[in-house]
């Protein structure tokens, strides 16, 4: 149903001449994508000035310039030894020299006949005290002058791919683009100085300043704004749809239900914050139309407890609730959490995970479909086609980073009226609160429980290694355990880091073979998880890791982390592993062993030694990496903008928020003339299900 104005951008990069089967697949993977508008997408990273017209003898080292030079003589390459062929140039002002390597002389001869004047554009280098210049990038013809670039864009590349053959391809990509009508408002375009959606593609793959690349460039910041716009329009939309579907009141009962039970049986006392978020929830969950809340929460600041006590209301409304992780193993440590909790308030609770199989897990679907099952508690299996619960009304999901929106709708679409709970404890800025959760009410925990004790955070330089182990030594002597987190999982050539299969070999030659576990991402689940209970049962003492344990299993008695190759993680990753420890009675330290520490390593880890503030700390994070790196594997649920940048463009996604309400308000179907430009602008940014979401209702 896309438009057909929208078609040649759409079209196989193959559509474009020139671009044959060989060139396609690597533009392809530069670019991100098959499609005409991925290259579009494909902005310069870079720009080279090649506005300085100079003469030889006004020339500086390291400067990039364009000369107009007399071709003198050309020295060949001798037959033997390495020495590169040469070719003599002048101006009125001097002696350039022109260096090739590996270079054949018929080609060099036909560039550049001795007696011929050239325009030559490359880097001025300093050779024996002479200019030269090495291969350079470019070589004209007088009359051709305008082959060279004044500001040439430089684009990402990938292996087997040049400048010159990505610059020919977005060239007749540009070609292609059509007129479209204008989706911004136009004050906002006048009171930004903005061009046109195609005049802003064009200038910035075709710049005419050296600041081409620079995010804040108008151009630059009306892409943005157009992709954030989208964002935000597709979040309203799919937040008014879910909200204009019926929900279920939960109201729950007064006094005498499971979740006073609950709350009787707590063996702690909940931080007003926990109060704060339960009266939110309670609200949502009590009113007729159906809940989209965040809870966001601190590593240890008590979620798990609010989202027992809204699951426990949800069946005293009579209702059933669904508790998904995104692992195998942190389901079944939140089922050991919940189940018990859950049967002292005379509650069922049942466990089903993709690793559940034959009787198990027959008599669990059976238990959710038949309603006898209060509380299922699983991974993404909870949402697969066979799996039928009697009346879902609450359905809460934890580190919901690690779920894209279309899985966490899937699961809500168990029960038609379904309350959504999605909980994380990686503390969000909120520039990306509102990229990624535009459509969600927002519940804080921003308290630490009664009891917990700060982490005593150090760095220490990986040259006092064996003083480290000689440290965990008397530790592990003394009764206590330690992560060690190490950021391989086998030792790479590329890659001088130690291994974690390395370093629980050289900890186990200290402390004893029986001392020491090992786990990582590449282990099967159950062989992972032995690893995992061994420790929490302290058969070991020492777990040697990868930030497979960053969202993991709660041990209290393990009071150090020692995050070796610290400056290579991640500030918020960080924090989160330092949460690992810290969660029982006894002091806890943290110990981040670094190697060479760069001004930006440096920064992230003096924040998180000077800082426990999780929300602090992300902020910190965001303003230190960027989005782009925020936003990356580890955190496969946020979008991944292809032009937005969010610690450059936070004041253009505000804008996009309030301007998407806006709009929703005064044409909730996207029907009047500024709703149809807006369809198109969302079909542009791929959001092809939010437009039949419109159609569809």
């Amino acid at each position: 149903m896309r438009p057909k104005i929208l078609y040649p951008l759409f079209a196989p990069l193959t559509s474009l001449s020139g671009i044959g089967p060989r060139i396609a697949p690597l533009l392809a993977r530069a670019a991100g994508g098959e499609a005409v508008v991925d290259l579009l997408w494909h902005l310069p990273v870079g720009c080279i000035d090649r506005s300085a017209r100079v003469m030889v003898a006004n020339a500086l080292d390291g400067m990039i310039a364009t000369l107009t030079l007399q071709v003198l003589r050309h020295e060949p390459a001798p037959s033997r030894g390495r020495a590169p062929y040469r070719v003599h140039c002048a101006d009125d002002s001097g002696e350039i020299t022109l260096v090739f390597f590996h270079a054949r002389e018929d080609y060099l001869r036909a560039q550049l006949p001795e007696g011929s004047t050239r325009l030559v554009s490359g880097k001025i280098e300093r050779f024996r005290d002479l200019p030269q210049i090495s291969h350079p990038d470019y070589i004209a013809h007088l009359d051709k002058a305008g082959e060279i670039p004044a500001f040439e864009p430089v684009y990402g590349l990938t292996g087997g791919l040049t400048q010159k053959t990505i610059g020919k391809a977005v060239g007749k990509a540009l070609d292609l683009l059509p007129e479209l009508p204008e989706w911004n408002d136009p004050l906002l375009v006048k009171r930004e100085g903005w061009p046109l959606w195609g005049d802003a593609l064009r200038q910035l793959h075709q710049p005419s300043a050296a600041n081409g690349a620079d995010p804040k460039h108008p151009a630059r910041r009306r892409i943005a704004f157009d992709e954030l716009l989208a964002a935000q329009l597709a979040l309203s939309v799919v937040r008014a749809k879910a909200r204009a579907r019926p929900g279920i009141a939960l109201a729950g009962k007064d006094g005498d239900g499971a979740e006073a039970r609950l709350r009787n049986t707590l063996p702690f006392a909940l931080t007003g914050a926990q109060e704060r978020a339960i009266a939110e929830i309670h609200a949502d969950m009590a009113e007729p139309t159906r809940m989209l809340r965040l809870l966001q929460g601190d590593v240890g600041s008590g979620k798990t407890a609010v989202a027992l006590l809204a699951m426990a209301r949800a069946v005293d409304s009579g209702a059933q609730a669904a508790f998904m992780a995104p692992t195998d193993l942190l389901a079944r440590q939140h089922f050991a959490t919940i189940g018990p909790m859950a049967a002292t308030a005379g509650l069922k609770a049942v466990l089903l995970t993709g690793r559940d199989k034959g009787a198990e897990r027959a008599a669990a679907v059976a238990a959710i479909a038949d309603g006898s099952a209060d509380i299922a508690v699983g991974t993404h299996a909870l949402f697969q086609e066979d799996v039928d619960f009697s009346r879902l009304g609450l359905a809460v999901i934890d580190e919901q980073h690690r779920f894209g929106v279309r899985q966490r709708l899937m699961l809500s679409d168990k029960g038609h009226q379904t309350d959504l709970l999605v909980m994380t404890a990686t503390p969000i800025p909120r520039t990306l609160m509102l990229a990624a959760y535009g459509d969600m009410d927002v519940s804080k925990l921003d308290e630490r429980p009664p009891g917990r004790q700060p982490i005593d955070t150090r760095l220490v330089a990986l040259s006092r290694l064996p003083e480290v182990v000689e440290a965990v030594r008397r530790a592990v002597a003394a009764g206590r355990q330690a992560y060690w987190v190490c950021p391989l999982v086998e030792e790479a050539e590329e890659v001088p880091l130690t291994s974690v299969e390395e370093r629980g070999l050289a900890l186990a030659s200290v402390l004893g073979t029986d001392a020491v576990g090992v786990i990582h991402g590449r282990m099967k689940g159950p062989e992972r998880d032995a690893a995992m209970q061994d420790f929490l049962d302290r058969k070991t003492s020492v777990l040697v890791a990868t930030t497979v344990i960053e969202v993991g299993v709660d041990v209290p008695n393990a009071s150090i982390i020692i995050i070796e190759h610290a400056e290579r993680f991640g500030l918020a990753q960080l924090h989160q592993l330092r949460g690992r420890v810290g969660r029982g009675s006894e002091a806890s330290t943290c110990l981040l062993l670094y190697g060479t520490l760069g001004e930006t390593a440096q920064a992230r880890l003096t924040t998180l030694r000077d800082t426990d503030d999780g929300f602090a700390i992300a902020e910190a994070d965001l303003r230190l990496r960027g989005a782009g790196e925020l936003l990356g594997t580890r955190q496969s649920g946020m979008p991944e903008f292809r032009i937005a940048d969010l610690a450059q463009h936070a004041d253009l996604l505000e804008i996009a928020r309030v301007d998407a309400r806006r709009i929703l308000d005064a044409d909730p179907e996207l029907n009047a003339p500024r709703g149809q430009a807006l369809r198109t602008l969302l079909y542009l940014f791929a959001r092809d299900a939010v437009v039949a979401t419109l159609r569809s209702g």
